[in-house]
């Protein structure tokens, strides 16, 4: 079957009210569009679990807090059809900003805690408007499952928060960060990079590997991890590191010590472009 495209609630719901069926599982994959590897496995994996999957195609602007951050986010949805056809994507819903905000936006949902520290700190409203936008896609599409990266962790966390607090009938499913044979994370940023910086893209994960493997080792200190990990980034001056935290995986809090799993996360500058990254560590016990 090919992906069927619609762009209002109203076609969505038709359309799921005609495919549904008892007992076969819907599998909603939230994207902002300028689709890769890292969405393809998303989509694979809504695949291998649900009889029915919806790919949403949305560059949410109340999740942005700079407007030319907004307006330079790539929009390529005659190439992300055909992504989510190769795919076996049942419906792609891709709404207008009129659709998804049809007045003044005066109702938003706000996750307190886990969306303060990291990206929260210095993208203001950021989660906010994530987690608003969410919520208005579960209502619109109902899923029994929805799909999401873990290189987004952060993001992760505050939407697994969202619908544990608010009791939302769907499951959150994470997928594994999917990376170019380099180590850098996918993302739809990366295509803003010159040839010059995506060379020095890497050396984040490396430094996040650098932290990964002082913990595995015994490690309890963040800062000393903190210290191994930026010297590793501060060899490529290119990098303007906004923040890197040793923080605890449910709530996204720095922790005062190393005592069980925690993710490093970081985000840098490479020119005008923001990348973000990050990866779950615990001690080796073997």
């Amino acid at each position: 079957m090919n992906s069927l495209l619609v762009h209002t609630a109203w076609e969505l719901r038709k359309l799921l009210a005609e495919l549904r069926r008892p007992g076969v599982a819907l599998g909603l994959v939230p994207t902002m569009g300028a689709l890769h590897a890292g969405h393809g496995r998303l989509i694979e994996q809504a695949r291998g679990d649900c009889g029915l999957v919806v790919v949403s195609i949305f560059v949410n602007p109340i999740q942005f807090n700079r407007q030319d951050d907004y307006e330079r986010y790539p929009r390529t949805l005659d190439a992300d059809l055909s992504f989510c056809k190769a795919r076996g994507v049942d419906i792609v819903f891709a709404p207008s900003i009129e659709e998804m905000y049809p007045g003044r936006q005066r109702t938003f949902v706000e996750v307190e805690r886990v969306s303060e520290k990291l990206c929260g700190k210095f993208r203001p409203g950021h989660f906010r408007g994530v987690a608003t936008v969410v919520t208005k896609l579960l209502n619109m599409v109902q899923p029994d499952l929805a799909y999401f990266g873990e290189k987004d962790a952060q993001q992760l966390a505050v939407i697994r928060r969202m619908v544990r607090d608010l009791n939302m009938p769907v499951e959150i499913v994470a997928a594994p960060t999917v990376r170019e044979p380099d180590g850098l994370a996918m993302s739809s940023r990366n295509q803003h990079l010159n040839a010059a910086e995506r060379q020095v893209a890497p050396a984040l994960y490396q430094g996040l590997r650098a932290a990964r493997d002082l913990i595995r080792r015994g490690a309890t200190d963040p800062e000393e991890v903190r210290k191994a990990a930026l010297a590793v980034i501060a060899e490529q001056p290119l990098l303007r590191v906004e923040y890197l935290e040793i923080v605890d995986p449910e709530e996204m809090q720095p922790v005062k010590t190393i005592t069980g799993p925690v993710r490093v996360a970081v985000a840098a500058w490479l020119g005008s472009t923001r990348l973000i990254d990050n990866v779950l560590c615990e001690a080796d016990t073997a």
